[in-house]
């Protein structure tokens, strides 16, 4: 791959839907150093020419045509979420690096194969994780590679969000569960991320659902219980029928010797900073690490693409790859797997009973 040190990376964006519009603003609006929205595609062409018309840039239908007219350096896969796993596939022999929008695949043979296939033709593939980067989240995972919780006993998320019929007739894929899954796959998925980031693999989990006030296939309703191999306990609390708005998404960390809850609607404001040894910065951490997101994306795409772009030209660490992005995946899984059987299911296994990604 030629030397990209001192020319801006060519990002091409696959999938003109709803999340698109957070990534087009930011390359199209030169919002990331080192980077320019060089191409958009869709299989719907008015969607594809609405970003195409906005940033002056070629639209195209099918991805093929894209990646052999165009000159490509890094894809951003956008497409509805059953589609991931095959699209990494489809594009890895070109050889051009790959971000993908969470979850990375529905089922965990598409993630392998997509990690397969991207090993095999020398691409890099980032798994969009965004929350990560987040001014307190960063904060915390600080606190926590410190040791300053000590032990760890408890970690809980959050996700009170609101999400109505209107929402998910937007596209005929969406709460489905060969296509999107529910609210575990879809809003909470970037959560459960995180508490997985902050207290490690996960041995065991138990799981409840129900579809309250939507019509679709999957849960809009869902709580979760989880062991780790630590011997930390966690709860997830996860549903996109609260109303009338978002209510909020949220974590918490408890150990021994501290506690931390990150609050607002889109893990964005530090709520609680408590160490039982104090450092002289912990009584400005709250002032100091909240943000105001303009929306539940949150602003940590931008701080997500500086990172991706540092990682290719300088060929750094990734924070999320394809493997890092297969444990959330597993775990999701594993939820699916209790919720349908009704008992403990442990980590390591191999999905039987869960819908997700099945027709």
């Amino acid at each position: 791959m030629k030397n990209l040190q001192f020319l801006p990376i060519k990002v091409a964006l696959m999938g003109c839907g709803r999340i698109t519009k957070r990534h087009a603003e930011l390359l199209g609006n030169g919002m990331i150093q080192g980077a320019t929205l060089a191409a958009v595609c869709d299989p719907d062409r008015t969607r594809a020419q609405a970003y195409g018309d906005k940033f002056q840039v070629p639209v195209y239908t099918d991805m093929d045509s894209l990646m052999q007219q165009e000159d490509i350096d890094l894809v951003s896969i956008l497409t509805p979420s059953g589609l991931h796993g095959q699209h990494i596939q489809q594009l890895a022999p070109y050889g051009k690096h790959l971000i993908v929008e969470k979850p990375m695949a529905l089922t965990l043979d598409d993630a392998d194969a997509a990690i397969a296939a991207c090993d095999r033709h020398g691409c890099k593939l980032f798994v969009v994780k965004q929350n990560r980067f987040n001014v307190p989240v960063v904060k915390l995972r600080q606190a926590l590679e410190a040791g300053r919780f000590g032990k760890l006993v408890m970690g809980t998320v959050r996700v009170r969000w609101c999400r109505p019929q209107a929402y998910y007739d937007q596209d005929p894929w969406r709460g489905t569960w060969a296509m999107d899954g529910g609210v575990l796959t879809n809003q909470a998925s970037h959560h459960i991320d995180l508490l997985q980031w902050m207290l490690g693999d996960v041995e065991s989990v138990m799981a409840m659902s129900r579809t309250a006030l939507v019509d679709i296939e999957a849960e809009d309703t869902a709580v979760v219980i989880l062991r780790f191999r630590n011997g930390a306990l966690g709860v997830i609390e996860a549903t996109t029928a609260t109303r009338p708005k978002d209510l909020e998404g949220s974590l918490s960390i408890l150990g021994e010797k501290g506690s931390v809850e990150i609050g607002g609607f889109a893990v964005n404001q530090m709520k609680v900073w408590n160490f039982a040894a104090p450092h002289p910065d912990d009584e400005d951490v709250l002032q100091n690490y909240s943000v105001n997101p303009p929306n539940v994306y949150g602003y940590g795409h931008q701080a997500y693409y500086e990172h991706v772009i540092d990682s290719i030209q300088n060929n750094s660490q990734q924070l999320v790859d394809g493997l890092e992005g297969r444990r959330s995946l597993e775990l999701i899984n594993a939820i699916y797997e209790s919720i349908e059987t009704g008992r403990e299911v442990y980590l390591r296994f191999r999905p039987k009973y869960s819908r997700l990604g099945r027709e």
